[in-house]
């Protein structure tokens, strides 16, 4: 399983951007897929996450309400819109994937419930 992560930029606070994360193999559809970020000098936090179906999605409380999580089974990509940009938003951004198709919430939100990882993306929001 590979994982590519792409969209990231530069974009002004307020602003919005989309990333996205193509993943390959044939049983994408059945996989948990989360995102998480790495600012500088931090370390990696959960971002969201969204089961199989997309029916069911996680998010971290400091986006909740400006991201969107979503997938597209058919072309195994999964986005993150994210609006109302903010200079803490800035870190790189990763795509995961779980082995599973179900995870409980709080699971969802640990770096280890997730198998694969792509090679992140950088976001950087000026203020």
């Amino acid at each position: 399983v590979q994982l590519q992560a792409s969209g990231g930029g530069l974009v002004q606070a307020g602003g919005s951007l989309r990333v996205s994360c193509a993943v390959s193999g044939r049983t994408f559809s059945s996989y948990y897929m989360g995102w998480f970020r790495q600012a500088p000098g931090k370390e990696r936090e959960f971002v969201a996450a969204i089961n199989w179906s997309g029916g069911s999605t996680y998010y971290a409380d400091s986006v909740k309400g400006r991201f969107t999580i979503s997938r597209d089974n058919a072309k195994n990509t999964v986005f993150l819109q994210m609006n109302s940009l903010k200079p803490e938003d800035t870190a790189v951004y990763y795509c995961a994937a779980s082995g599973v198709a179900y995870m409980g919430a709080t699971q969802s939100t640990y770096a280890a419930s997730y198998a694969y990882w792509g090679q992140g993306t950088l976001v950087t929001v000026s203020s």
